[in-house]
């Protein structure tokens, strides 16, 4: 998917215009920002935003995340562990302490 971002109010309106004209190429709207479909179109739209608007229209190019390829198992089994904790005002890492489970510290410096 392609990720608009804008940073002004002309921006703004030029992907709101963008947005409602062209209804069946977003995938979802954020006020300011905007996520099109990965097609010649999206792009052919993402740009033309960029190329009214300049610096004040950031483009990004996203991709889905795919837990089962991209994370390790011992984040994903963390984070369902976490989910099913007994009591929910215990921060992650007073429960993570003295379990198998990793540190904030340790994903904090870890890449997928």
């Amino acid at each position: 998917m392609l990720l608009i971002i804008t940073y002004s109010r002309a921006a703004r309106q030029t992907l709101r215009n963008v947005c409602t004209t062209h209804e069946t190429c977003v995938v979802r709207r954020f006020g300011r920002a905007a996520l099109l479909e990965s097609t010649e179109l999206g792009a052919f739209l993402a740009l033309r935003l960029y190329e009214k608007h300049g610096a004040d229209v950031q483009l990004e190019r996203t991709e889905p995340l795919n837990e089962f390829r991209d994370v390790p198992e011992t984040i994903r089994s963390a984070a369902s562990a976490y989910e099913k904790r007994d009591k929910s005002s215990t921060p992650y890492e007073k429960f993570s302490m003295g379990t198998e489970h990793p540190s904030p510290d340790a994903m904090r410096n870890a890449e997928l």
